[in-house]
């Protein structure tokens, strides 16, 4: 496979790589389909930018906030079925039964010990250190620009956390399991172990839910953009929506089995760090995984980070104390 020079990478040398919007599947039906789905992602985000907006304080809770999720959820995993991006990534049984353990498991274990150690604990301690007076100027912004810039910093730090583990080998063992999904589905995102889980959730965006509207806001900014990293839906993106905004064909790419595609579209919701940094790559992927498409069961997903440092460990102190006199015994190398 020769692939394709983006940058100084050649992007699908190992794997199928769609590089290009233009080489990218459009939406195939009549008029009205395609004005559903080439509309639907932007009318969604500035519908949830007016709720949030205007709604009521009574209304404009968290509990609020728990119960569009649900429902947004339900209307996802519905576009899934009415117009699907690849037949390959349809949701069967078993895949949807895995998600939800995943979903599950970020809701109870993982919330209560981010709960006690998470961001949210880190921050409130920098808040409480911190004279914010200095930061007057940042409350008499506009609500909408304030909404903006929490969003915007959140994802700023999510894309570096998100980056630190395609190259410190010690973080890639808690991502790995996520890179193990063959298939681009509503709740995929929730698969992994739990460390890379509770990791990837830290941010600094946190350090604002002294402002609850704008906070909420930015809260439904990541929801209506991010929910679509893992959505097997076919959408004719607007081009000025896949510039600013990350896109199921972003991740898809990023998802690929293709190692420098891989390492590429790290950015969560603004797709934009990633053209900053010289990390975007236009395009799309649909034979997704690791290891030839190998599917990690959920049992291996929660030991891999564990096992494999394990077995790094053992071949690093073997090789210390060994030298070159004494090799390390077959199955102790690192894994790649």
């Amino acid at each position: 496979m020769a692939g394709v020079q983006v940058g100084k990478r050649i992007i699908g040398a190992d794997a199928p790589v769609i590089v290009g919007w233009e080489n990218i599947p459009k939406v195939e039906g009549g008029p009205i389909k395609q004005f559903v789905f080439t509309w639907f992602q932007p009318v969604m985000l500035f519908a949830a930018i007016a709720f949030w907006y205007y709604a009521p304080n009574w209304l404009a809770v968290a509990s609020t906030a728990i119960a569009i999720r649900l429902g947004w959820t339900v209307l996802l995993l519905a576009l899934e079925w009415v117009n699907p991006r690849h037949k390959s990534w349809q949701l069967t049984w078993k895949e949807g039964v895995t998600d939800a353990f995943y979903v599950g498991l970020g809701m109870t274990f993982i919330g209560m010990v981010d709960a006690y150690i998470g961001d949210g604990v880190i921050l409130g301690a920098v808040r409480d250190a911190f004279d914010w007076e200095k930061f007057d100027w940042f409350t008499g912004l506009p609500l909408l620009v304030q909404a903006v810039l929490i969003s915007m910093i959140f994802d700023f730090g999510q894309y570096w956390m998100h980056r630190a583990m395609h190259n410190w080998h010690p973080l890639w063992l808690t991502h790995a399991p996520h890179h193990y999904i063959t298939q681009l589905n509503v709740q995929k995102g929730a698969v992994g172990n739990p460390v890379e889980l509770f990791l990837i959730g830290l941010g600094i965006g946190g350090l604002f839910d002294f402002l609850p509207r704008a906070f909420l806001l930015a809260g439904a900014i990541g929801m209506t953009v991010g929910a679509y990293q893992h959505i097997n839906v076919r959408f004719n993106v607007p081009r000025w929506w896949r510039f600013i905004f990350n896109t199921t064909e972003h991740h898809s790419v990023h998802h690929s089995q293709d190692y420098e595609a891989t390492r590429s579209n790290y950015s969560g919701t603004w797709i934009i760090w990633d053209r900053i940094f010289g990390t975007c790559v236009d395009g799309e992927a649909e034979v997704l995984g690791m290891e030839g498409g190998r599917r990690m069961h959920i049992g291996e997903t929660m030991v891999f980070p564990f096992r494999e440092g394990w077995r790094d460990g053992k071949a690093w102190l073997a090789k210390k104390l060994g030298g070159a006199s004494n090799p390390p015994a077959a199955g102790l190398e690192p894994a790649e």
